[in-house]
């Protein structure tokens, strides 16, 4: 007894700590091993939004992603036997060969044969380093074992989202491009992708996971939302037309880098944007960095316009005044104010120091008028809203300097030099802004980069025209700069732009600039031109700043930087039909004479009556005629048909011809529509009854 007492006193013990431990694990610990049951029977997967578009004005792609797929084989898939992948293996090796053309197809098989049978590791094992693109994967799916289905060949297509910009480097730093972000997402991190993050990644989805008899079967899904297309301003055609137009003039004068920006006067919308640096590694031009809206350096000539208009805005000259340029050579203080031409220029008047771009001139005006009041000059400069940033949207934009009076830095020689472009710093965009403003009547428009933001064709939200400042100057100003800068390309340094078809307004620029750390003493220039077009009814304004090209081929603004202005507005203006002048048609007052083809007399006569045109048929006796166009009447002539040779058809309806030459006995074969162009038999010839005449219609 007292053993089975023993018993059961142990097992009702047991029983106890069974018990109590499934109270402990529900109440205390039920929560966690849930928790660990769920993650091993389900699980969620994000299912990555499709990023959105970045279009062209007209709708072409700037940048779009597209799918690509890394290739490869489960060896453990339960349909693939021994039997399937010997019978297979040599063929797909042979294809596998021939698509990749990395290797041979020997070595393809080996490597297929030792992953299948002499591999512990070998399920999905990868194909070939290169990914592949939609295309490609369909003519892979026709390989051998490949054309099976996923169990019995084994593929396995993991698919990822490449950025890509369709029209290769066109504009690629405005557009911006992609970086890892924390996980393995890209996020835009420059220009316009960076700028419409949120806008283009999109909403991404969930899908739930649950593990259902050993398989993974989605139970529950959140659909991703795709992004957002973002239309741009950029023009492809004009895109490519400055950067083509940029890379040529760089690698002729071996420069450092430059920029060309073309910009739509009225709305401030950028239609081009072209930067190219000399990348070191490569050596060749490439868009390292966007100099148009980032680098900040002395503009040189083309600030002499800021200068000419603070001086007329305050009444101290006018255009026809005359200043004493001298030999071309003024001292300020210890330090020589030079002009480029040798000797100077004499006594000028204030549109021909503009127009010649006078060093001395511009600079002895200014320091005559503010010398003993600076702030008046620089707050005029501050009026012409040259001392701000722009405020674009796209990060990066370099920041203008003008110097203030008792600032540091500030001497003697700093009016006449900041008159002529220096101490001062501006962007290639500010520039352009400034003298877009100009030719906008006085309005200075803030640049543009993006027209509408798009849902799978819904526009979602449209980007107006922004002014930055309603008026610049006085009308009366305006009207003087205008012409003054007309001159520039018409008399001055830039009559080399001039052509016959279109006017251009524009300054050229030349700065010597500092050297990174070597400062000015290594002598690097910046060669540059600021501009607009037409010059009478101005449409589209341009800048174009070239860094750095060697001295020993040149660095004037109007030889480095001008070539390039010039051809961007030549085939800008070529491919522009609105601006080009309606042409007087000298015929417009005449009464306008149908063409007509020679036929017969009678049948002319009824339409020729019908449409009220006059005829001449004086001395006209056959019933045949040829006509012809003469002033505002129709002139007949005889047109002999001769039953013995074989007649003349030429110009004649198809009608009319076969009437003539069926009716001489001859056999006709057409070619073509409209009137007979030739015929195959000389007319005037002889001929038998039956003979074959071709005849080609025109």
């Amino acid at each position: 007894m007292w053993r089975v007492g023993v018993c059961y006193t142990l097992i009702v013990l047991l029983a106890f700590c069974v018990v109590s431990r499934v109270v402990y694990l529900q109440v205390f610990e039920g929560d966690d091993w849930r928790g660990r049951a769920q993650s091993i029977s389900k699980k969620d997967i994000t299912v990555y939004a499709n990023r959105g578009d970045i279009c062209a004005a007209d709708g072409r792609l700037l940048a779009s992603s597209i799918p690509y797929y890394e290739l490869r084989m489960d060896f453990q898939a339960m349909g693939l036997t021994n039997d399937i992948f010997k019978k297979n293996v040599d063929s797909l090796a042979i294809c596998l060969s021939r698509f990749f053309g990395d290797k041979s197809s020997s070595a393809y098989r080996r490597q297929l044969w030792d992953a299948k049978f002499h591999s512990t590791r070998n399920r999905y094992v990868l194909i070939n380093q290169r990914k592949v693109n939609y295309n490609e994967l369909k003519q892979i799916k026709t390989f051998p074992l490949f054309r099976l289905s996923s169990n019995k060949g084994g593929l396995i297509c993991l698919q990822e989202s490449k950025r890509v910009q369709p029209h290769i480097n066109l504009a690629s730093r405005t557009i911006g491009y992609l970086n890892k972000g924390n996980g393995n997402e890209l996020i835009g991190k420059v220009g316009l992708e960076g700028l419409f993050e949120n806008e283009l990644k999109g909403i991404d989805g969930i899908s739930m996971m649950q593990k259902m008899s050993g398989k993974w079967l989605p139970v529950n899904q959140a659909d991703p939302k795709d992004g957002n297309d973002i239309i741009t301003t950029i023009d492809v055609n004009f895109q490519d037309v400055a950067q083509s137009a940029l890379l040529q003039q760089l690698q002729a004068y071996h420069a450092d880098h430059g920029s060309a920006i073309l910009m739509e006067v009225e709305t401030g919308a950028i239609k081009a944007i072209a930067n190219l640096g000399l990348d070191s590694e490569t050596n060749k031009y490439e868009e390292i960095y966007n100099y148009a809206i980032g680098e900040a350096t002395e503009p040189g000539s083309t600030f002499k316009l800021a200068s000419i208009m603070a001086l007329l805005e305050d009444g101290y000259v006018q255009p026809t005044d005359s200043i004493d340029t001298g030999n071309g050579i003024h001292r300020f203080y210890k330090d020589k104010m030079r002009d480029s031409h040798v000797g100077g220029y004499g006594m000028i008047s204030v549109q021909e120091a503009f127009e010649k771009s006078s060093n001395v001139g511009i600079s002895k005006l200014v320091n005559q008028h503010y010398k003993d009041k600076p702030r008046d000059f620089i707050n005029r400069l501050s009026a012409f809203r040259l001392n701000k940033t722009l405020d674009l949207d796209i990060k990066g934009e370099g920041r203008p300097k003008i110097k203030y009076p008792g600032e540091e830095g500030w001497s003697g020689i700093s009016l006449p030099w900041m008159s002529i472009g220096y101490e001062v710093q501006q962007t290639p965009l500010q520039t352009l802004c400034f003298y877009n403003a100009i030719a906008n009547n006085g309005k200075m428009m803030k640049p543009i980069f993006v027209h509408e933001i798009k849902y799978h064709g819904k526009v979602l939200k449209h980007f107006d025209e922004e002014v930055l400042k309603n008026s610049l100057c006085s009308r009366e100003t305006l009207r003087k700069v205008k012409s003054m800068l007309e001159g520039v390309v018409l008399r001055g340094t830039a009559t080399n732009l001039r052509n016959s078809s279109y006017s251009i307004a524009g300054k050229t620029g030349t700065a010597q600039i500092a050297d990174k750390n070597k400062g000015y003493g290594h002598k690097v220039y910046q060669a540059s031109f600021a501009g607009y077009f037409p010059a009478d009814a101005p449409k589209y304004s341009c800048v174009v700043v070239i860094n750095s090209p060697d001295k020993k081929k040149g660095f004037y603004g109007n030889q480095v930087a001008g070539p390039v202005f010039k051809t961007i507005a030549d085939k800008v203006y070529a491919m522009t039909y609105a601006m080009h002048p309606p042409k007087q048609d000298e015929q417009i007052c005449e009464i306008k004479v149908p063409i007509s083809l020679n036929g017969n007399k009678d049948d002319l006569d009824i339409v020729f009556k019908e449409l009220n045109v006059s005829i001449d048929d004086r001395e006209v006796y056959g019933d045949w005629v040829l006509t012809s166009r003469q002033d505002s009447i129709i002139k007949y002539k005889n047109r002999i048909i001769n039953n013995h040779l074989v007649p003349n058809v030429k110009g004649m309806g198809i009608q009319d011809a076969l009437y003539i030459l069926e009716n001489a006995g001859l056999k006709v074969k057409i070619n073509g529509f409209g009137s007979v162009k030739k015929q195959s038999l000389n007319p005037g010839s002889n001929f038998r009854s039956g003979d074959l005449i071709y005849i080609e219609l025109s």
